[in-house]
Protein backbone atom coordinates (compact mmCIF):
# COMPACT_ATOMS: atom_id res chain seq x y z
CA UNK A 1 0.00 0.00 0.00
CA UNK A 2 1.28 3.57 -0.63
CA UNK A 3 3.09 5.29 1.73
CA UNK A 4 0.43 8.15 1.51
CA UNK A 5 -2.08 5.46 3.52
CA UNK A 6 0.38 3.92 5.64
CA UNK A 7 -0.29 2.98 8.98
CA UNK A 8 1.78 5.57 10.35
CA UNK A 9 -1.04 8.04 9.94
CA UNK A 10 -3.37 6.90 12.46
CA UNK A 11 -7.46 6.64 11.73
CA UNK A 12 -9.65 8.74 14.00
CA UNK A 13 -13.37 8.79 13.59
CA UNK A 14 -14.67 12.18 12.59
CA UNK A 15 -16.37 13.12 16.31
CA UNK A 16 -12.74 13.27 17.63
CA UNK A 17 -11.70 15.40 14.75
CA UNK A 18 -14.07 18.70 16.45
CA UNK A 19 -12.07 19.64 18.81
CA UNK A 20 -9.01 19.92 16.44
CA UNK A 21 -11.12 21.45 14.01
CA UNK A 22 -12.53 24.31 15.94
CA UNK A 23 -8.64 24.45 17.41
CA UNK A 24 -7.75 25.31 14.20
CA UNK A 25 -10.58 28.03 13.61
CA UNK A 26 -9.41 29.60 16.85
CA UNK A 27 -5.73 29.59 15.90
CA UNK A 28 -6.73 31.15 11.95
CA UNK A 29 -8.54 33.74 13.97
CA UNK A 30 -5.43 34.31 15.99
CA UNK A 31 -3.28 33.97 12.87
CA UNK A 32 -5.42 36.51 10.79
CA UNK A 33 -4.99 39.39 13.57
CA UNK A 34 -1.77 38.99 14.14
CA UNK A 35 -1.09 39.26 10.45
CA UNK A 36 -3.12 42.27 10.36
CA UNK A 37 -1.36 43.68 13.44
CA UNK A 38 2.59 43.28 12.50
CA UNK A 39 4.12 45.71 10.35
CA UNK A 40 5.89 48.83 9.75
CA UNK A 41 3.09 50.54 11.77
CA UNK A 42 2.40 48.12 14.40
CA UNK A 43 -1.65 48.55 15.56
CA UNK A 44 -2.99 46.66 18.29
CA UNK A 45 -5.40 43.80 17.75
CA UNK A 46 -8.37 45.99 19.21
CA UNK A 47 -8.59 48.88 16.51
CA UNK A 48 -8.10 45.83 13.76
CA UNK A 49 -11.06 44.73 15.25
CA UNK A 50 -12.75 47.47 15.80
CA UNK A 51 -11.88 48.68 12.10
CA UNK A 52 -13.09 45.28 11.00
CA UNK A 53 -16.66 45.59 12.89
CA UNK A 54 -16.99 49.26 11.99
CA UNK A 55 -16.95 47.95 7.92
CA UNK A 56 -19.61 45.56 8.80
CA UNK A 57 -21.89 47.60 11.15
CA UNK A 58 -20.75 51.20 11.91
CA UNK A 59 -23.30 51.61 14.54
CA UNK A 60 -21.84 48.94 16.55
CA UNK A 61 -17.94 50.49 17.44
CA UNK A 62 -17.23 54.14 17.98
CA UNK A 63 -14.34 55.09 16.04
CA UNK A 64 -10.97 55.66 17.77
CA UNK A 65 -8.30 55.44 15.06
CA UNK A 66 -7.27 57.83 12.63
CA UNK A 67 -8.02 57.00 8.86
CA UNK A 68 -4.50 56.30 8.42
CA UNK A 69 -4.53 53.60 10.13
CA UNK A 70 -8.18 52.43 8.92
CA UNK A 71 -6.41 52.57 5.93
CA UNK A 72 -3.72 49.79 6.48
CA UNK A 73 -6.37 47.59 8.04
CA UNK A 74 -9.12 47.65 5.45
CA UNK A 75 -7.06 48.70 2.56
CA UNK A 76 -3.79 47.09 2.92
CA UNK A 77 -3.37 44.30 5.42
CA UNK A 78 -7.03 42.30 5.71
CA UNK A 79 -6.77 42.07 2.18
CA UNK A 80 -3.52 40.69 2.15
CA UNK A 81 -4.13 38.29 4.61
CA UNK A 82 -7.72 37.02 3.13
CA UNK A 83 -5.56 36.46 0.11
CA UNK A 84 -2.51 34.52 1.95
CA UNK A 85 -5.61 32.59 3.62
CA UNK A 86 -7.18 31.49 0.01
CA UNK A 87 -3.59 30.70 -1.42
CA UNK A 88 -2.27 28.77 1.05
CA UNK A 89 -5.85 26.43 1.57
CA UNK A 90 -5.95 26.41 -2.61
CA UNK A 91 -2.60 25.18 -2.79
CA UNK A 92 -2.46 22.93 0.08
CA UNK A 93 -5.61 20.66 -1.17
CA UNK A 94 -3.96 20.54 -4.69
CA UNK A 95 -0.83 19.13 -3.29
CA UNK A 96 -3.31 16.77 -1.67
CA UNK A 97 -4.97 15.97 -4.34
CA UNK A 98 -2.10 15.46 -6.57
CA UNK A 99 -0.15 13.28 -3.93
CA UNK A 100 -3.75 10.52 -3.83
CA UNK A 101 -3.70 10.49 -7.64
CA UNK A 102 -0.53 10.05 -8.53
CA UNK A 103 0.42 7.49 -5.06
CA UNK A 104 3.27 10.36 -5.12
CA UNK A 105 4.23 11.77 -1.49
CA UNK A 106 6.40 14.20 -3.42
CA UNK A 107 4.07 15.42 -5.36
CA UNK A 108 2.90 19.18 -5.17
CA UNK A 109 1.98 21.71 -7.46
CA UNK A 110 5.76 23.52 -7.51
CA UNK A 111 7.58 20.51 -7.95
CA UNK A 112 5.55 19.02 -10.92
CA UNK A 113 6.06 22.16 -13.11
CA UNK A 114 2.38 23.07 -12.69
CA UNK A 115 3.29 27.05 -10.59
CA UNK A 116 5.73 27.20 -13.42
CA UNK A 117 3.06 26.83 -16.11
CA UNK A 118 1.05 29.21 -13.87
CA UNK A 119 3.91 31.89 -14.17
CA UNK A 120 4.80 31.61 -17.70
CA UNK A 121 0.80 32.46 -18.64
CA UNK A 122 0.65 35.46 -15.73
CA UNK A 123 4.11 36.80 -17.58
CA UNK A 124 2.60 36.54 -21.06
CA UNK A 125 0.08 38.53 -20.00
CA UNK A 126 1.51 41.16 -18.13
CA UNK A 127 4.53 41.83 -20.13
CA UNK A 128 3.14 41.23 -24.05
CA UNK A 129 -0.75 40.26 -24.81
CA UNK A 130 -2.15 43.28 -22.16
CA UNK A 131 -5.25 42.65 -20.52
CA UNK A 132 -7.64 41.94 -23.67
CA UNK A 133 -10.23 40.73 -21.62
CA UNK A 134 -9.22 42.92 -18.86
CA UNK A 135 -8.60 41.61 -15.27
CA UNK A 136 -9.70 38.12 -16.03
CA UNK A 137 -6.65 37.66 -18.67
CA UNK A 138 -4.24 37.16 -15.86
CA UNK A 139 -5.73 34.62 -14.29
CA UNK A 140 -7.11 32.90 -17.77
CA UNK A 141 -3.36 32.65 -19.41
CA UNK A 142 -2.06 31.55 -15.67
CA UNK A 143 -4.57 28.31 -16.24
CA UNK A 144 -3.47 27.90 -19.39
CA UNK A 145 -0.03 27.79 -18.40
CA UNK A 146 -0.76 25.33 -15.61
CA UNK A 147 -2.47 23.26 -17.74
CA UNK A 148 0.30 23.35 -20.32
CA UNK A 149 2.69 21.92 -17.92
CA UNK A 150 0.63 19.44 -16.27
CA UNK A 151 0.42 18.05 -19.97
CA UNK A 152 3.58 17.92 -20.68
CA UNK A 153 4.93 15.99 -17.48
CA UNK A 154 2.07 13.48 -18.07
CA UNK A 155 3.32 13.46 -21.68
CA UNK A 156 6.89 13.13 -20.83
CA UNK A 157 5.89 10.48 -17.87
CA UNK A 158 4.26 8.56 -20.63
CA UNK A 159 6.92 8.69 -22.99
CA UNK A 160 9.96 8.10 -21.26
CA UNK A 161 7.11 5.79 -19.28
CA UNK A 162 8.52 7.34 -15.87
CA UNK A 163 5.47 5.79 -13.87
CA UNK A 164 7.12 5.52 -10.95
CA UNK A 165 7.28 8.34 -7.75
CA UNK A 166 10.93 9.51 -8.34
CA UNK A 167 10.79 10.06 -12.42
CA UNK A 168 7.46 11.77 -12.05
CA UNK A 169 8.83 14.21 -9.81
CA UNK A 170 12.32 13.85 -12.01
CA UNK A 171 10.15 14.75 -15.25
CA UNK A 172 7.92 18.19 -13.31
CA UNK A 173 11.09 19.02 -12.59
CA UNK A 174 12.14 18.92 -15.93
CA UNK A 175 9.51 20.59 -17.42
CA UNK A 176 9.54 23.41 -14.65
CA UNK A 177 13.26 24.47 -16.00
CA UNK A 178 12.12 24.35 -18.96
CA UNK A 179 8.75 26.21 -18.73
CA UNK A 180 10.93 29.22 -16.13
CA UNK A 181 13.78 29.47 -19.28
CA UNK A 182 10.56 30.12 -21.77
CA UNK A 183 9.19 33.12 -18.65
CA UNK A 184 13.03 34.24 -18.37
CA UNK A 185 12.86 34.79 -22.67
CA UNK A 186 9.31 36.51 -21.82
CA UNK A 187 10.93 39.10 -19.37
CA UNK A 188 13.97 39.59 -21.55
CA UNK A 189 11.82 40.64 -24.55
CA UNK A 190 9.74 42.86 -22.50
CA UNK A 191 9.08 46.29 -20.81
CA UNK A 192 12.44 46.76 -18.98
CA UNK A 193 10.21 49.46 -16.85
CA UNK A 194 8.51 46.39 -15.94
CA UNK A 195 11.17 43.52 -15.44
CA UNK A 196 11.72 44.85 -12.05
CA UNK A 197 8.08 44.14 -10.80
CA UNK A 198 7.36 41.00 -12.66
CA UNK A 199 10.57 39.50 -11.20
CA UNK A 200 9.52 40.59 -7.68
CA UNK A 201 6.27 39.16 -8.01
CA UNK A 202 8.25 35.95 -9.38
CA UNK A 203 9.71 35.24 -5.83
CA UNK A 204 6.34 35.03 -4.71
CA UNK A 205 4.09 38.00 -2.87
CA UNK A 206 1.00 38.99 -1.60
CA UNK A 207 1.33 43.50 -1.82
CA UNK A 208 -0.46 43.50 -4.94
CA UNK A 209 -3.83 42.30 -2.62
CA UNK A 210 -6.78 44.13 -3.60
CA UNK A 211 -10.53 43.53 -2.45
CA UNK A 212 -11.98 44.15 -6.11
CA UNK A 213 -9.73 41.14 -7.51
CA UNK A 214 -10.13 38.97 -4.64
CA UNK A 215 -13.56 37.12 -5.66
CA UNK A 216 -11.47 35.75 -8.48
CA UNK A 217 -9.37 33.24 -6.06
CA UNK A 218 -12.54 32.96 -3.98
CA UNK A 219 -14.66 31.25 -6.70
CA UNK A 220 -12.17 29.16 -8.02
CA UNK A 221 -11.31 28.01 -4.43
CA UNK A 222 -15.22 27.61 -3.44
CA UNK A 223 -16.16 25.63 -6.49
CA UNK A 224 -12.48 23.47 -7.28
CA UNK A 225 -13.02 22.72 -3.45
CA UNK A 226 -16.53 21.69 -2.87
CA UNK A 227 -15.42 19.30 -5.65
CA UNK A 228 -12.20 17.67 -4.67
CA UNK A 229 -13.87 17.16 -1.22
CA UNK A 230 -17.02 16.10 -2.83
CA UNK A 231 -14.68 13.31 -4.78
CA UNK A 232 -13.11 12.32 -0.98
CA UNK A 233 -14.00 8.88 -1.88
CA UNK A 234 -12.30 8.36 -5.19
CA UNK A 235 -9.33 10.14 -3.82
CA UNK A 236 -9.25 7.63 -1.13
CA UNK A 237 -9.80 4.60 -3.46
CA UNK A 238 -6.93 5.74 -5.98
CA UNK A 239 -4.61 5.84 -2.94
CA UNK A 240 -4.64 1.82 -2.75
CA UNK A 241 -4.32 1.44 -6.71
CA UNK A 242 -5.72 1.49 -10.19
CA UNK A 243 -7.44 -2.02 -10.16
CA UNK A 244 -8.90 -1.11 -6.78
CA UNK A 245 -10.40 2.10 -7.49
CA UNK A 246 -11.29 0.65 -11.21
CA UNK A 247 -13.21 -2.20 -9.07
CA UNK A 248 -15.23 0.33 -7.12
CA UNK A 249 -16.55 1.69 -10.31
CA UNK A 250 -14.05 4.51 -11.13
CA UNK A 251 -13.00 5.40 -14.09
CA UNK A 252 -9.06 6.33 -13.11
CA UNK A 253 -7.91 7.54 -16.18
CA UNK A 254 -10.82 10.27 -16.72
CA UNK A 255 -10.84 11.07 -13.01
CA UNK A 256 -6.92 11.30 -12.80
CA UNK A 257 -7.24 13.87 -15.87
CA UNK A 258 -10.14 16.03 -14.15
CA UNK A 259 -7.74 16.25 -10.74
CA UNK A 260 -5.08 17.43 -12.84
CA UNK A 261 -7.09 20.00 -14.37
CA UNK A 262 -8.83 21.35 -11.20
CA UNK A 263 -5.12 21.05 -9.89
CA UNK A 264 -3.93 23.34 -12.57
CA UNK A 265 -7.09 25.55 -12.43
CA UNK A 266 -6.37 26.33 -8.85
CA UNK A 267 -2.57 26.71 -9.28
CA UNK A 268 -2.59 29.16 -12.03
CA UNK A 269 -5.59 31.40 -10.48
CA UNK A 270 -3.61 31.72 -7.16
CA UNK A 271 -0.10 32.14 -9.19
CA UNK A 272 -1.16 35.31 -11.35
CA UNK A 273 -2.44 36.86 -7.94
CA UNK A 274 0.86 35.90 -5.81
CA UNK A 275 3.42 34.78 -7.91
CA UNK A 276 5.31 31.05 -7.55
CA UNK A 277 5.18 30.02 -3.39
CA UNK A 278 6.86 26.62 -3.52
CA UNK A 279 6.43 23.86 -1.28
CA UNK A 280 2.99 24.71 0.61
CA UNK A 281 1.40 21.85 -1.78
CA UNK A 282 3.75 19.38 -0.09
CA UNK A 283 4.50 20.00 3.72
CA UNK A 284 1.03 20.84 4.37
CA UNK A 285 -0.77 17.72 3.58
CA UNK A 286 1.74 15.18 5.39
CA UNK A 287 1.31 16.89 8.27
CA UNK A 288 -2.07 16.62 8.13
CA UNK A 289 -2.48 12.96 7.56
CA UNK A 290 0.14 12.62 10.57
CA UNK A 291 -2.59 14.41 12.70
CA UNK A 292 -6.53 13.05 11.20
CA UNK A 293 -5.28 9.92 9.16
CA UNK A 294 -5.46 9.17 5.50
CA UNK A 295 -9.05 9.39 4.84
CA UNK A 296 -9.59 12.02 2.49
CA UNK A 297 -13.15 13.09 3.61
CA UNK A 298 -10.73 14.43 6.75
CA UNK A 299 -7.26 15.44 4.26
CA UNK A 300 -8.87 17.57 2.41
CA UNK A 301 -10.73 20.24 4.83
CA UNK A 302 -7.95 20.11 7.62
CA UNK A 303 -4.98 20.85 5.09
CA UNK A 304 -7.20 23.91 3.69
CA UNK A 305 -7.21 25.23 6.87
CA UNK A 306 -3.48 24.23 8.16
CA UNK A 307 -2.47 25.56 4.76
CA UNK A 308 -4.57 28.95 5.09
CA UNK A 309 -2.82 29.37 8.26
CA UNK A 310 0.62 27.93 7.13
CA UNK A 311 1.06 31.04 5.24
CA UNK A 312 -0.22 33.92 7.08
CA UNK A 313 2.77 32.96 9.66
CA UNK A 314 5.03 32.96 5.91
CA UNK A 315 3.53 36.41 5.18
CA UNK A 316 3.92 37.63 9.20
CA UNK A 317 7.55 36.39 9.14
CA UNK A 318 8.21 37.90 5.21
CA UNK A 319 7.11 41.07 6.85
CA UNK A 320 9.28 41.45 10.17
CA UNK A 321 12.04 39.70 9.56
CA UNK A 322 13.93 42.24 7.22
CA UNK A 323 11.55 45.13 8.17
CA UNK A 324 10.66 47.58 7.02
CA UNK A 325 11.32 45.68 3.92
CA UNK A 326 8.91 43.40 3.08
CA UNK A 327 10.98 40.11 1.48
CA UNK A 328 9.08 37.88 -1.06
CA UNK A 329 7.20 35.09 0.72
CA UNK A 330 8.58 32.50 -1.77
CA UNK A 331 11.33 32.72 0.01
CA UNK A 332 10.38 31.77 3.35
CA UNK A 333 8.21 28.91 1.94
CA UNK A 334 10.97 27.79 0.08
CA UNK A 335 13.53 27.66 3.08
CA UNK A 336 11.20 25.92 5.30
CA UNK A 337 9.92 23.54 2.15
CA UNK A 338 13.53 22.64 1.28
CA UNK A 339 14.27 21.45 4.79
CA UNK A 340 11.04 19.03 4.95
CA UNK A 341 11.27 17.98 1.02
CA UNK A 342 14.63 16.48 2.58
CA UNK A 343 13.20 15.45 5.99
CA UNK A 344 10.60 13.30 3.46
CA UNK A 345 13.08 11.72 1.24
CA UNK A 346 14.95 10.79 4.35
CA UNK A 347 11.48 8.83 5.94
CA UNK A 348 11.39 7.40 2.62
CA UNK A 349 14.61 6.14 2.58
CA UNK A 350 14.31 4.72 5.99
CA UNK A 351 10.64 3.09 5.03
Amino acid sequence: MSEITSSRAPVRPIQSLVPLVLGGMVMLVVSLSIAISVGAVQISTGTVWGVLLSKLSPELVETTWSKGREAIVWDIRFPRALLAMMVGAGLAIVGASLQAVTRNPLADPHLLGISSGGAFGAILALLHTGLFIGLLTVPLLAFLGALGATALVLGISRVADATSADRLILAGVAVSFIIMAGANILIFLGDPRATHTVVFWMLGGLGLAQWDQLIYPLIILLACGTWLFSKAGALNAMTVGDETASTLGIPVARFRLLIFVAGALITGVMVAFSGIIGFVGLMVPHIVRMLVGGDYLRVLPVSALVGAILLLWADIAARTLMAPEDMPIGIITGLVGGVFFVWVLGRRGSA
